[in-house]
């Protein structure tokens, strides 16, 4: 027991260390930080993104963000570069280097390689009396008052601030390009969130789907339609225009007021004012609309043209 509560405690110590840290970062902004930015819009190029040891773990994270928020980004490790992989670096693009100390020698070796070849440097660095922020273009400070670790050693709070600092500019950047849901789908087509984004209507309604009766047919059909296609309701058509909807609901309620439903249509049950959805719709905004009214399906209709029946089960099933 008594080291559970230890546990909990190192745990809310190092949290209160790290938001301490992340909090100051607002105050250590700069001119240089929309500058940053600017410079990024403006470039032609990728930014490449360097470090070495756990900044490079950061720049690798940033890499990824910057990417699927529609920011072209490579990461380039520093001591990688000094064996080859500086060719990585084309004119345009611009160089963000990320170091703690910045006076290690991976980092002193690769900055002046990156200044001759005419490239921009922005630092995100924990120091800045160091040799990489006095070679930079652009300085964003990284720095804290202490690491999370007892020992004030493990890369703990300023990698947490590193990585703060490549989010503002992720998102900022996002922002001023008017980055928006469709444009983050594009970047991030599969699984749930993709779907959420780009997965319409018509991909998810077949023939299947296509439940229906006539106003004139008998109950014992319309239970029969909706048993075979297993959406829970059929659409009522006539003359190829939807008259209404009839659900299980519809058919437990009929049950209940009469005792004797054998010369019963579909007209003495349907309900005349279905929700409807395009086949045009995103899925989510589809399950929006159940969702809202507390239903499980919904009618799709092209106009007046009617496509089938998508049911709730349908969306879910995909991850929405």
């Amino acid at each position: 027991m008594k080291n559970r509560k230890k546990i909990l405690n190192i745990a809310k110590s190092v949290i209160s260390i790290e938001q301490e840290a992340i909090s100051d970062l607002g105050n250590r902004l700069s001119d240089d930080f929309p500058n940053a930015v600017e410079l990024i819009l403006s470039s032609e190029g990728r930014v490449i993104v360097t470090g070495v040891g756990k900044s490079a773990n950061i720049a690798n994270k940033i890499v990824a963000t910057l990417n699927s928020t529609g920011q072209p980004a490579v990461f380039l490790h520093a001591a990688d570069a000094l064996h080859g992989d500086l060719g990585n670096i084309q004119n345009n693009d611009v160089v963000i280097c990320i170091s703690k100390s910045g006076n290690t020698e991976e980092i002193k070796s690769f900055i002046p390689l990156v200044k001759n070849l005419g490239n921009k440097v922005i630092s995100i660095c924990g120091n800045k009396d160091s040799y990489l922020v006095r070679e930079s273009d652009l300085f964003l400070d990284s720095t804290v008052a202490r690491e999370a670790c007892p020992n004030n050693l493990a890369p703990t709070s300023s990698t947490t601030a590193q990585l703060v600092l490549g989010d503002a500019l992720s998102v900022s950047l996002l922002e001023l390009r008017n980055f928006s849901d469709f444009d983050f789908a594009r970047f991030h087509p599969g699984g749930s969130l993709g779907k959420r984004l780009y997965l319409k209507v018509s991909d998810l309604v077949s023939d299947l789907s296509k439940a229906q009766v006539s106003s004139s047919d008998g109950i014992n059909d319309v239970i029969m339609e909706i048993s075979h296609k297993r959406l829970g309701a059929t659409s009522v058509i006539d003359n190829g225009k939807l008259v209404g909807i009839i659900t299980d609901g519809d058919l437990r309620r009929m049950l209940e007021k009469n005792s004797d439903i054998s010369n019963l249509i579909a007209l003495d049950i349907m309900g005349i004012s279905p929700k409807i959805v395009s086949p045009d719709e995103l899925a989510k905004t589809a399950l929006d609309i159940m969702e809202e009214n507390n239903i499980s399906q919904l009618i799709v209709l092209d106009g007046e043209e009617y496509k089938g029946i998508i049911h709730i089960h349908d969306i879910i099933k995909e991850g929405i």
